[in-house]
Order: C-alpha cells, then sequence, then structure tokens
C-alpha cells in the first residue's frame, strides 16, 4: 500500500502561504474543486473525491489521529462513473458527509502541499510527503519538518483531525 507523511494545519494568511508556496513550488498552481463524499467505516476512511462530473478516485486510507507528522497508508481507484459508484456505496455503507473545497495544489519534490479553502470551515493546509520505495518514514518526517519551517507554519496551527472530524464537532 502506498504511504506518505501527512501534516494539517489552520493557516492564518491563506494569500502570504500561497505566495510561500508559488516561491517553493517546482510547478504552477493548480487550482482543483473537490467534492468528497465520505462513507461509514469502522476501520480507516473512505471518500470518494469527485474531480468532474465524469471523473472521480475513491480513496481509502488508514491515519492516527496527531497533531503534526504521521504516517498515513492509502489506495486508490479511479473511476468514470462517480454517481453511480457513489450510489452503490452508499446504499451498501450509507454516507457519513460531505466535505466541498476548493484545492491549490504545489508540487515540491515528493511533497504534495495543498492550500484548501474549505466550505463551512475555512482555510488550511495539508502537506503530504509521498514516500518513495524503501524510503523510511523518518526521512518523510525529516522533509515534512523541514518544509513547515521554510512555509513558516506555526507548530500551533497544527491539528490532529480530518475536515470531516471537524465539520461533525459541534461548534
Amino acid at each position: 500500500m502506498p504511504a506518505n507523511i501527512e501534516v494539517k494545519a489552520r493557516v492564518r494568511d491563506f494569500v502570504a502561504l500561497s505566495a510561500r508556496a508559488g516561491e517553493l513550488s517546482d510547478t504552477p498552481v493548480e487550482v482543483i474543486p473537490q467534492v468528497d463524499t465520505f462513507f461509514v467505516m469502522e476501520k480507516g476512511r473512505l471518500k470518494l473525491r469527485q474531480l468532474a462530473p465524469d471523473r472521480a478516485q475513491l480513496i481509502y486510507y488508514e491515519r492516527p489521529n496527531l497533531d503534526g507528522p504521521k504516517r498515513s497508508d492509502y489506495s486508490l481507484f479511479e473511476t468514470r462513473d462517480p454517481d453511480s459508484l457513489r450510489e452503490l456505496l452508499a446504499r451498501a455503507l450509507g454516507i457519513r458527509g460531505t466535505v466541498e473545497k476548493v484545492r491549490h495544489l504545489y508540487i515540491i519534490g515528493q511533497t504534495r502541499i495543498h492550500l484548501d479553502r474549505v466550505m463551512n470551515l475555512g482555510d488550511f493546509m495539508e502537506l503530504e510527503v509521498v514516500l518513495g520505495p524503501g524510503q523510511s518514514d523518518e526521512e518523510g518526517y525529516r522533509v515534512a519538518e523541514r518544509l513547515l519551517e521554510e512555509l513558516g507554519v506555526d507548530q500551533q496551527d497544527l491539528m490532529d483531525a480530518a475536515y470531516m472530524d471537524l465539520l461533525e464537532r459541534p461548534r
């Protein structure tokens, strides 16, 4: 199963963090509207990420809810028929909820930086260090820590919860 080292943080200044990520990025920013439908699961998380009317990814992942860098193991399945797949999974598992966001994607080496504007939640950053074959978690942690410093992310802004978890919490 592929793995990455992931960090999630609240964003205080979206414009400034976007500018800094743009300076560090190997590629121009890609803006991607996304709707994630989460399904009821006993173990791990399963979501259908709709990227276009005829394009989506079914993503299963396991990750601890901890502040700071953490390992996430995941599997992806691409589909050209998201509506049928969503309907089937909704009948089989039940829908937990939906997260709507606009993602600004930056690539820095082996790391994907997501600056997300999440409906009904606010602005966030996800940093995913995609681990290569044979690469240790410790190497991924070092890359993540270095990028957090270069991006100027404050330790107190690190989060332990997924967007779906935050939407379910009482406000």
